[in-house]
């Protein structure tokens, strides 16, 4: 693999990484698409330009209850082995009764990486924000 496309590569692997649980809070297919784009760990130009599409088209997608579902629980997956039974019925609750766009599910989450040292999570794009911020 040439140098130009290791740098992008790479730079893919940082925004991917910050990015993935905001795709699949907007949508599984491009989020699937992404996954696709990425596989072998061949990345090239074209490659970036069609990720940086589908995150500019994902900004006009507003998450619904099932696509926030999905990506709340893959990020409560860092924490269910090592939370403790008031932690996990706070997310219980929080998960079913609670509107799943009204933030107090992901606040919750924020702090659990907070208190889980959970560096992974500290650094994304957290799932509610609105816009892509710049790196």
């Amino acid at each position: 693999m040439e140098d130009k496309e290791c740098q992008l590569l790479k730079e893919f692997q940082i925004s991917w990484s910050k990015k993935k649980y905001w795709v699949m809070s907007r949508s599984q297919q491009a989020y699937n698409q992404i996954r696709f784009l990425a596989k072998g760990n061949e990345w090239s130009s074209e490659k970036q330009k069609q990720y940086e599409k589908i995150l500019i088209d994902l900004e006009q997608i507003k998450p619904t209850d099932r696509t926030l579902r999905v990506a709340y629980q893959h990020v409560w997956g860092y924490f269910k082995k090592v939370a403790t039974e008031v932690e996990k019925q706070r997310y219980i609750k929080l998960i079913d009764e609670i509107p799943l766009d009204s933030h107090q599910l992901e606040d919750f989450l924020k702090a659990l990486s907070l208190k889980y040292n959970q560096a992974y999570l500290l650094q994304m794009k957290w799932i509610l924000v609105d816009e892509i911020e710049a790196e």
